[in-house]
């Protein structure tokens, strides 16, 4: 997703600086990120990284996220959100991959997005077998 913050910025079609405010809704096809505050609405088909400076107050949808500041407002992520361990989100999420640091914090409800398999069939239950052998018992 994001390398180092230098490649970060060059890759980035858009940054938003730590002195930077941001009001309305932001519509973006390209990397995003944020230093800064923004309010409104963020939406990216790319990815979003949020420093640890940054404080957010919008509905954010994105690819992929890498947080470490804070969100308030609901957060939608197609593949991978990553929460660092200075990262606060007060609203609801939903996302395919969760990651979150020690001292991250998500206050609001989490649905994870289920993939199929390729062939169409659900993921098979992994517990299954295990709890028929403790029944067993």
């Amino acid at each position: 997703m994001f390398k180092s913050d230098q490649e970060t910025y060059k890759e980035a079609e858009t940054v938003i600086g730590p002195s930077v405010k941001v009001e309305g809704n932001f519509a973006s096809d390209g990397d995003v990120v944020i230093e800064g505050q923004l309010t409104g609405t963020l939406k990216t088909s790319k990815n979003v990284k949020i420093g640890a400076s940054a404080r957010i107050k919008a509905d954010v949808e994105a690819t992929n996220i890498f947080q470490a500041g804070e969100i308030r407002g609901n957060v939608k992520v197609s593949e991978k959100l990553q929460l660092k361990s200075t990262a606060k989100i007060f609203g609801n999420v939903e996302a395919n991959i969760l990651s979150v640091d020690e001292g991250g914090i998500l206050n609001g409800k989490c649905q994870m997005m289920k993939k199929e398999n390729p062939a169409g069939e659900q993921n098979p239950d992994l517990f299954a077998s295990e709890d028929k052998k403790k029944n067993k018992k």
